[in-house]
């Protein structure tokens, strides 16, 4: 058993690691093509940009819960490979772009069919054990670094020879990612673990209602829409912000990101393993939380580019706080319920992620415009910081809430089975 789940947690590490490859390495190009369709400057672009992604969030949020659902029916690998076929047919969409509005019509089909990661975590929670799962989902934090180390390094390559070869070789990547789940990648849901799919839980607003089952949990899920709203300070405005800032090309830009990858995938694949044991989960969020909120700080006022590789440093060292969140909220839930749950998680990080991307990708705008009172590129990051440090508050309070009632329970009445987190 524990040989199947380490080469399934393998399989699902692959098609996680060539699915990010391929997003990083049309990240350092993205903003320029943005800015030559649009015939427009960076600051104008940023805009267009936080729209392109509120496009694809918004369908995301609807169908998400609806693919979680069906994961939970029908297995998470069928799900993951319509997921990964949809990414590849955005991505030609991207490729062959005449006009922004085709850049719309590929980005709401991705939308319309993404879920890797929500399956992805899904099938991690189905392979591993309630002890073992902080460390798994920090797995997919190690894919997504090695495939920032490798995709924006490419990307900025690639540029190099035109704004759309990169997006042609996302196309063919993803394309080998398919054919490698469709060929290689196991199921991990077993039959009797499955539920009926039902229409109330699977759409958005069933599906963000059913996180109302858990009570005890509310503080943290509000702690990770604070987390999803500023995380957009770097997901939606980094690119631009570097460029309008310290003028920089799409290799620096590629080289910078390839840097988040590698610290990324130091700290989930390593540190977090020898860290979350020694520290337990709930000191992991807090020291995660508050070391996101120094590294947004200091982002905002950076005044060198080389800054923002050594701010990088603590900001990603709080990648500690992600998996273990995760595992808390995951650790309340039945196995028949773990893809709904990530699903609504999912719907929740899209709905907190629509008002991110357009918060900051339009606070950025504003402050690089010629109508701001002031110039301050960083203002999106100062907010993000204000942002996180409330989540860190507002999770300490549920946790502190969580340990309180746990110690009111009878001895009598307390059972040590994975049954008593549900």
């Amino acid at each position: 058993m524990a040989n199947n789940r380490s080469a399934a947690l393998g399989f699902i590490f692959v098609t996680l690691l060539i699915d990010v490859t391929g997003w990083g390495i049309i990240i350092p190009v993205m903003p320029n093509l943005i800015e030559h369709l649009i015939h427009g400057d960076m600051s104008q672009a940023s805009k267009w940009g936080g729209f392109l992604s509120v496009a694809y969030l918004i369908m995301q949020f609807f169908c998400a819960p609806l693919l979680g659902g069906l994961s939970d029916k029908y297995g998470r690998r069928p799900v993951l490979l319509f997921s990964l076929f949809g990414f590849a047919i955005d991505y030609l969409f991207l490729s062959f772009a005449p006009t922004i509005w085709w850049l719309f019509v590929g980005r709401i089909f991705a939308g319309l069919t993404g879920a890797s990661f929500t399956t992805a975590s899904a099938y991690i929670a189905d392979i591993s054990s309630p002890e073992d799962r902080a460390k798994n989902f920090g797995m997919i934090g190690v894919a997504f670094g090695l495939g920032f180390i490798i995709g924006p390094s490419i990307g900025g390559l690639l540029g190099h020879f035109g704004l759309r070869v990169p997006f042609f070789v996302t196309a063919g990547l993803c394309m080998i990612n398919w054919l490698y789940g469709y060929f290689i990648l196991p199921e991990s849901l077993s039959k009797e673990n499955r539920r009926e799919f039902d229409w109330k839980r699977a759409n958005p607003i069933g599906s963000l209602t059913q996180l109302k089952k858990y009570p005890a949990l509310v503080g943290l899920f509000v702690s990770f829409i604070f987390i999803y709203i500023a995380g957009h300070a770097i997901q939606s405005n980094w690119s631009f912000f570097t460029i309008y800032k310290f003028n920089w090309k799409p290799g620096m830009v590629g080289i910078s990101l390839s840097v988040v990858g590698v610290l990324i995938a130091v700290v989930q694949g390593g540190l977090i393993r020898v860290v979350n044991p020694w520290l337990g989960n709930e000191k992991s969020v807090y020291i995660g939380l508050g070391l996101y909120t120094i590294g947004m700080l200091l982002f905002a006022f950076a005044t060198q580019g080389w800054m923002m590789f050594a701010i990088l440093v603590p900001y990603c060292l709080g990648g500690i706080c992600g998996p273990a969140l995760q595992a808390i909220i995951s650790n309340h839930v039945q196995a028949n319920e773990q893809g709904e749950l990530q699903g609504s998680l999912t719907s929740l990080m899209s709905v907190s992620s629509i008002v991110g991307s357009l918060g900051m990708t339009n606070i950025f705008s504003y402050f690089t415009s010629k109508s701001a009172p002031f110039q301050f590129a960083g203002a999106p990051f100062l907010l993000a910081a204000i942002l996180l440090l409330c989540s860190l508050l507002i999770a300490y309070r549920a946790l502190s809430n969580e340990a309180a009632q746990k110690k009111l329970v009878p001895i009598a009445d307390t059972q040590p089975s994975e049954e008593k987190l549900v």
